[in-house]
């Protein structure tokens, strides 16, 4: 037999396209070719695949070696099919049988000495696999990955040897190390360490009950970072296809390292120097950004004027959809992208806008906040002011208020309540949804629609105190909302109303 042929899969977004191996060995000058639009990696899997099958004890074809990856006009990238070639390669030369082949697709970069070494996109891998109604083998450092596929049956190896038996029926392959995990978990991290600050406290439960964007104002020191870091603390846990989701991410961003406590939300804070392709991702071979890597969890930006213009704009979009699309010359790829987004400010460039220490004129200051957009701005649900403390509330531990697991409790509540009526959060009901499940009592909409016109605002700020006012709502366990739980929503629009106060005074 001179042709063999081995199914594999490709990575593309978070997809895995099947990627068909073919070999064929002829009579001819020496050396192997491969065709089917691979890149440098894969071109240089000719080398590795030769020294790893020579090492395993194998003999290396002294003949012609054609290496055809289908379909052509897929890119092909990474070390993933050292290993489907080397077998391909073994198949068409005879050295092991093939008739178990087309019952499994292969996975994973070989080293010198024939041993396997990890490969990203391992769960979309072993999930295409299973649709395919085929099982995946791929290296032993990918085990945790694919142990978090509880319908999955793929099988994982260590060396060429160890496959190459197991298509021989000399030895068996382990499955995906299951990995056990806690519904709950401790967190270091607890309100009770920010002293005061209490209706910022406030604004975080709602935001955190809501799924809503919170933008926190404040000179610096008043502990915004701090309310931040806290906000996983009080949000559910993953679901399954949630911590899924995620985890099929993470594995794209060539990290090897699996979370513990993978049920837990992501927190990610990039740093105000990152750039576009950084924060929603890209490169020649397009990676998740920072806001695919906090997808179904927290991206915070500290120091929100200090990122450039466009790469905040460049934001507003998957903020809306929940998705980042990425085109490319030789492919368009999408990445889910559904964060909560939490941000910090000061308000202005002095650090304060009000008392001795504000040493900014209001022309600055608008100057200041003119590097944010309005339509960025649009997409925080909340905003809210970080005061410094006043006197006497550092020498005093009464001011401590609520530790993270109570409020937790009723962010859960809040969340259950929001699940059973619509199937999501707050934050993600549409016009149509908005309309049916918050409804306001007749006077209260014409107030409602009173400050919205004093202010200057649009309607998707409408929406946004709507959705508001449904949480605070949920968390009293009330049915409908009430024009107090409308009032407290209004109250969270301190961007608006410095706004508003900045422009007054020059007029």
């Amino acid at each position: 037999m001179s042709l063999a042929t081995i199914y594999t899969r490709a990575t593309l977004g978070i997809q895995a396209p099947s990627v068909t191996v073919e070999v064929h060995i002829s009579n001819g000058l020496p050396g192997l070719v491969l065709v089917g639009l691979p890149e440098t990696t894969v071109k240089e899997a000719r080398d590795r695949v030769r020294s790893a099958l020579i090492n395993s004890g194998f003999t290396f074809p002294a003949k012609r070696i054609t290496v055809s990856l289908a379909p052509a006009d897929l890119p092909k990238e990474g070390g993933r099919y050292d290993l489907p070639i080397a077998l391909a390669i073994l198949a068409a030369s005879e050295q092991i049988p093939a008739d178990k082949l087309a019952h499994y697709e292969f996975l994973g970069e070989l080293a010198l000495s024939g041993a396997l070494r990890r490969v990203s996109g391992a769960i979309p891998a072993a999930l295409a696999s299973s649709q395919a109604q085929r099982q995946l083998i791929l290296p032993s450092e990918n085990s945790l990955e694919i142990g978090l596929i509880t319908q999955g049956n793929s099988r994982v190896a260590d060396h060429l040897l160890a496959v190459c038996s197991f298509l021989q029926d000399e030895n068996t392959l382990a499955q995906g190390q299951r990995l056990e995990v806690a519904q709950d978990w401790d967190n270091s991290l607890d309100l009770q360490d920010i002293i005061g600050q209490s209706q910022a406290k406030r604004a975080l439960e709602i935001a955190a009950a809501g799924g809503h964007n919170l933008l926190l104002l404040g000179p610096p020191g008043t502990g915004k970072t701090m309310l931040a870091n806290r906000l996983t603390g009080l949000l559910p846990p993953l679901t399954d296809q949630e911590a899924l989701e995620a985890a099929a991410i993470n594995g794209l961003s060539h990290s090897n390292e699996l979370p513990a406590q993978w049920r837990c939300r992501a927190f990610r804070a990039p740093h105000h120097s990152a750039s576009m392709a950084a924060l929603i991702g890209g490169g020649s071979i397009p990676r998740p950004g920072e806001i695919s890597l906090a997808h179904n969890g927290v991206l915070f930006l500290d120091e929100l004027p200090e990122f450039e213009r466009r790469v905040l704009d460049s934001l507003r979009e998957p903020l809306e959809s929940g998705e980042i699309i990425i085109s490319r010359a030789a492919a368009k790829v999408c990445f889910p992208a559904k964060v909560q987004l939490i941000a910090a400010m000061n308000p202005s460039p002095s650090g304060h806008y009000q008392g001795i220490h504000n040493r900014a004129p209001p022309q600055q200051v608008l100057r200041y906040l003119a590097k944010l957009s309005g339509p960025f701005l649009d997409r925080f649900d909340l905003s809210i002011e970080v005061p410094l403390l006043p006197a006497g509330m550092l020498g005093t531990q009464k001011h401590q208020g609520e530790n993270s697991k109570t409020v937790r409790q009723r962010v859960l509540q809040a969340r259950k309540k929001q699940l059973d009526r619509a199937g999501k959060t707050n934050k993600q009901l549409n016009s149509q949804e908005i309309a049916e499940y918050c409804y306001l009592a007749p006077e209260d909409a014409a107030f409602l629609e009173q400050v919205l016109l004093k202010l200057g605002l649009s309607v998707r700020t409408w929406h946004h105190i709507l959705k508001v006012a449904r949480t605070i709502a949920d968390l009293a366990l009330e049915d409908n909302i009430q024009k107090n739980h409308l009032s407290e929503a209004l109250s969270y629009r301190c961007m608006d109303r410095l706004l508003s106060q900045l422009h007054k005074s020059l007029m």
